[in-house]
């Protein structure tokens, strides 16, 4: 329901907004001469709403939030007469004389009941930024702050801030502080895609005192977007994570089913009121760069030694409304992007590697098609994906240089809207071909939470080399209550000499509750449904998928938090309707009240070959049928633990063989608060008929970190299979708010000869770019 404020025509309305802005301005004249940093604005009268809302009613000041029943709030943003100095002091004396946001709920362990650590926040904006500060109670000597690095998936204590700008109830901005002095920042998409790469302008400090630690954030109204008008209306939610209780707290309430990624249900947020942002402006940003390398490659014919080159490109940003914002990218470069982190593969299926690629990564989820997971929570990736970004820019594993391209994004009412259109150039190594790539993609939304749309995907030279290769396709997410969600699409793909058997369609149905979860779907890929900018796993298949999960709460145990009983069902035939894959699972797990989880896994499978599959060099399996069984198991520790990660065993049955396998994955040891290692590793020993191989990948990412906005990652990785090592180390350095320098040294070295592994090939590369804005 969207309605003016009761008692308030039109016309009274535009004229007190004027008044309030005007005797704002002459009061801030007179207060900045004369007040300290963090003053609030005299003036404590309530402001008139733009539009009547759902949810607790606004605070009367002084007062600075409420709750219903249901745990819902509505907070209010203040005023200030002068900045605020963003130092994580928190001396201002705005913290003695606004009453703070406080009294969090908790989502875990013990849902809706107080936090049992104080937590005071304190929202408050200019005409310029929109602030916000926090003072976080605890043990001292119990705050966890370990990674001081921007967009790192920290174990720090941390504190959330989601901002539903358009308060649609359905996306956000997140901003997470944490208590190293760490930040975060996440596009949420439709309340469950989370697009961790986005990057806005921003400020952050951090703090301590006798009590625990404070933050103050500084978020300029220009790094975000949001309806048109000076009066808004938002939607916010809070949440705090502190890492040896295993405890979270939010300021609006959420189900205990959602955890920690309950802060992306924006429909269950409540309002923030009070905030008048400034007039619209185009909001034009100029990023160019400046790139130098140095290349040696001992494999090539004939062979680089020292080469050396330089190159410019440019990134525009344009805000043709507050709601709509056009990208330009020319001569575009990734040369700072880390490498892809290697992958076991012991299917006949493709491996899916996400995408980093800062371009492609900003508004991710706009493009997003039949509720397809591709970020980072992603957990299968049989259902297609109609837009896979990195077949944009790469071709058989090479760079292919992309000219330039354009990007339109954004909302206007119910519709979000995304256009693409990116032009490649020529790569000889590759054989890949100048190519135009176009994506069209409108979501309306319906209901309070669902939406439809439509996609239109378009490559102009197919790989094939004849004609292009078009998809489209239509879909729909439906959620109902907090749990319940439909997901479904048909598509479709026209490629030449690829005619008949190209469409492909999906329905899921999702309950995910606390206690009970099911989990339906039934997926139909063609044969020849080939969406050649997209990602299809696995074709000529029909799925048929069950998962029932029961997961109970202990009343009086001081050690387990949950038991969780799992069991699943995944049933695929071919277009003939020959049983491919027949795999059924049992589950048992204990996640423990100190974040420590142990899991059990018993699982039989059926897999069919319809062609010879050389699953290792040497040793190729033959057409048929293979039944296997194997068991599982898993220990995951917790976070605040200085040796974390996830640990696992497999035993058991491999097509007609054996198999053993031991894993390290999500790795961290915490030697310092500034330097870390990251390990993975991946063990496999495979003992067939046709005879026994291993496969060994083994990765480390080493870590320090300066300053926040200063760090080093060096990422090694060796391939027992290849005997290959390879290097990648980045320094970046955020000199300014939204300007980097990277330097880059990438090496691959050979093992398979005598003393120190030979080098095949090495770059050192410097980046520098510049933001301007106006």
């Amino acid at each position: 329901m969207r309605l003016l404020s009761r008692g308030m025509p039109r016309t009274h309305l535009a004229i007190s907004l004027l008044a309030g802005f005007l005797l704002a301005q002459a009061t801030g004249a007179r207060q900045d001469a004369d007040s300290p940093p963090g003053t609030p604005a005299t003036s404590e009268e309530p402001l008139d709403l733009p539009f009547a809302f759902d949810g607790p009613p606004p605070p009367v000041p002084p007062a600075t939030m409420t709750r219903d029943d249901s745990g819902r709030a509505t907070v209010r943003a203040v005023r200030l007469a002068t900045p605020l100095r963003i130092d994580g002091r928190l001396d201002e004396v705005l913290y003695d004389t606004v009453p703070p946001i406080s009294d969090f709920l908790q989502v875990e362990p013990q849902p809706g009941a107080p936090a049992t650590d104080k937590t005071d926040v304190w929202i408050t904006f200019d005409e310029t930024t929109v602030f916000v500060s926090l003072r976080c109670w605890q043990d001292p000597d119990r705050i966890a702050a370990n990674d001081m690095r921007r967009d790192a998936y920290s174990q720090d204590d941390y504190f959330d801030i989601a901002l539903d700008t358009f308060f649609d109830g359905r996306n956000a901005a997140v901003f997470t502080a944490y208590a190293s002095g760490g930040r975060f920042d996440a596009q949420i998409t439709d309340e469950r895609q989370m697009n961790v790469d986005w990057n806005p302008v921003w400020d952050l400090r951090v703090g301590r005192f006798d009590g625990g630690w404070t933050a103050e954030a500084a978020i300029p109204f220009r790094s975000l977007r949001y309806r048109p008008g000076r009066a808004q209306i938002w939607g916010i939610n809070l949440q705090r994570y502190t890492q040896w209780k295993n405890e979270s707290s939010t300021l609006s309430r959420l189900p205990p089913a959602l955890g920690p990624m309950g802060i992306m249900q924006m429909s269950l947020a409540g309002p923030l009121v009070g905030l008048e942002v400034p007039p619209a402006s185009r909001n034009l940003e100029i990023k160019p760069y400046l790139v130098a390398d140095m290349v040696s490659d001992r494999l090539a014919d004939p062979e680089v030694s020292n080469d050396v080159d330089a190159d410019i490109g440019i990134d525009i940003k344009y805000g043709l409304s507050q709601n709509l914002t056009a990208d330009f990218t020319y001569n575009t470069d990734f040369a700072q992007v880390e490498a892809d982190q290697q992958q076991v593969d012991l299917t006949r299926f493709s491996l899916f590697f996400p995408e980093k690629r800062d371009f492609f990564l900003e508004n991710q989820g706009t493009f997003g098609f039949g509720g397809a997971e591709t970020g980072i929570f992603a957990t299968s990736f049989d259902t297609p994906i109609l837009f896979y970004s990195r077949r944009i820019g790469l071709h058989e594993g090479r760079a292919v240089p992309i000219e330039g391209g354009a990007r339109l994004t954004g909302r206007t009412g119910r519709y979000t809207l995304g256009l693409l259109d990116i032009q490649s150039e020529d790569e000889a190594l590759s054989g890949a071909r100048a190519t135009n790539f176009g994506v069209v993609r409108l979501k309306r939304d319906i209901l309070r939470r669902s939406s439809v749309g439509v996609i239109y995907t378009r490559r102009s030279v197919a790989l094939n080399g004849d004609g292009r290769n078009d998809a489209y396709g239509v879909d729909g997410t439906f959620a109902f209550f907090e749990n319940l969600t439909f997901n479904t699409y048909w598509a479709q793909t026209r490629t030449p000499e690829l005619e008949g058997d190209d469409a492909s369609y999906r329905l899921q149905m999702d309950y995910n509750g606390d206690r009970y979860g099911v989990q339906l779907e039934r997926l139909r890929v063609g044969g020849h449904f080939n969406p050649e900018i997209g990602f299809v796993r696995r074709h000529d298949m029909r799925r048929s998928f069950g998962q029932f999960r029961f997961s109970p709460r202990p009343a009086a145990s001081k050690l387990v938090r949950k038991y969780s009983w799992t069991g699943s069902m995944a049933y695929i035939e071919n277009g003939a309707g020959l049983v491919e894959t027949r795999d059924g699972a049992v589950g048992f797990g204990i996640e423990f009240h100190n974040s420590d989880r142990v899991q059990l896994t018993y699982a039989r499978t059926y897999e069919f070959l319809p062609w010879p599959f050389p699953i290792a060099p040497d040793i190729t399996l033959a057409v048929g049928g293979y039944e296997f069984d194997y068991l599982q198991g898993s220990l995951n520790l917790g976070q605040h633990r200085r040796v974390s990660g996830s640990f696992l065993f497999e035993y058991g049955d491999f097509y007609s063989g054996r198999k053993t396998s031991f894993g390290w994955g999500f790795g961290r040891v915490n030697v310092t608060p500034q330097f870390a290692l990251e390990p993975s590793v991946s063990l496999n020993q495979v003992d067939l008929p046709q005879g026994e191989f291993a496969v060994e990948l083994v990765d480390m990412r080493v870590i320090y970190t300066m300053t926040p906005r200063m760090f080093v990652i060096a990422l090694l990785q060796y391939d027992a299979e290849s005997r290959g090592l390879a290097a990648n180390v980045r320094l970046r350095w955020e000199y300014r708010p939204g300007s980097e320098l990277f330097v880059v040294y990438n090496e691959q070295r050979d093992t398979l000869g005598q003393g120190f592994p030979g080098l095949n090939n090495s770059a050192l590369i410097v980046k520098v770019t510049r933001l301007f804005q106006r």
